[in-house]
C-alpha cells in the first residue's frame, strides 16, 4: 500500500519537482498539493495523509501554526531556514522531522520512510545545531510568541506583519471587523507595543513569517 502524501510549499517549482520525484519512488504517491498553511490543514483533515512535506514560513498561515492545527497526521518540515527559533517551533507544533531544502532528495525519502515507522528524523546540519543550544530542553520560552498569544491571536499576527488591512483579515478568518480590531489590541497588550513595525520584527524573530513573506 502507498504512502500517501500531501505536499504544502508555496513555490509551484518546489512542489512540481517534489512531486514528480517522489512519485516515481516504490509505493510512494502525491496525494494533493497546498500552496499555504491554511489550504494545507483543510486538505489534510480531508484526505488523513500519511505524511505532510511542510514548508516553514508559508503566506497566510505559516507551517509551525499549520502543523499545530494537523494534529494526528505526521509531519516533515522542508525549509530553507535553520534558525533553531523555526525548527523549536515546528518540533513543538508536532512535526516528526525537520530537514533543509538544500538536502539530497534520498534524504527526505529516507525520512519519510523513518517518520512512517513511528521515529522522529532530524536531518544532520539540523540535529547540530539543536545540541549547539541546549539539548536537554527543546521547547520555546515563556516569553515566545507560542506561550504569550493564543493560537487565533498568532493568526491574526501573522496577516498584521503581512500588511493584510483589517477587513483583509477578518475576511481570510471569516470573523467580524470588530472582533478582528479587538484581536489586535489584545496582541498589542501582551505584547506590550502599539508599533506594526515591531510587530512585524516580533513575527519574523518568533518565525511567523519570513522577510521573503513581509508583503
Amino acid at each position: 500500500m502507498s504512502i500517501r502524501i500531501l505536499l504544502a510549499d508555496d513555490h509551484p517549482i518546489v512542489r512540481e519537482g517534489l512531486r514528480s520525484l517522489i512519485n516515481r519512488q516504490f509505493n510512494m504517491e502525491v496525494v494533493a498539493e497546498a500552496k499555504d498553511g491554511r489550504e494545507a490543514v483543510c486538505l489534510a483533515r480531508k484526505l488523513r495523509p500519511d505524511v505532510v512535506i511542510m514548508d516553514v514560513a508559508m503566506p497566510g498561515l505559516n507551517g509551525i501554526e499549520a502543523t499545530r492545527q494537523t494534529a494526528g497526521v505526521k509531519v516533515i518540515a522542508l525549509s530553507m531556514h535553520s534558525n533553531r527559533q523555526f525548527v523549536v517551533g515546528m518540533l513543538d507544533a508536532g512535526a516528526s522531522g525537520y530537514l533543509l531544502k538544500d538536502c539530497a532528495f534520498e534524504e527526505l525519502i529516507g525520512a519519510i520512510r523513518t517518520v512512517i515507522a513511528g521515529r522522529t528524523y532530524l536531518s544532520p546540519a539540523i540535529a547540530d545545531i539543536m545540541d549547539e543550544g541546549n539539548p536537554g530542553h527543546l521547547s520555546m520560552t515563556t516569553r515566545s510568541v507560542f506561550s504569550v498569544l493564543t493560537s487565533r491571536q498568532r493568526e491574526v499576527l501573522q496577516l498584521m506583519a503581512e500588511e493584510k488591512s483589517t477587513k483583509e483579515i477578518a475576511s481570510i478568518l471569516r470573523i467580524s471587523v470588530k472582533t478582528v480590531e479587538t484581536y489586535r489590541q489584545q496582541i498589542m497588550k501582551r505584547l506590550n507595543t502599539h508599533s506594526v513595525a515591531k510587530l512585524t520584527k516580533y513575527a519574523i524573530c518568533e518565525g511567523l513569517i519570513s522577510l521573503g513573506h513581509q508583503l
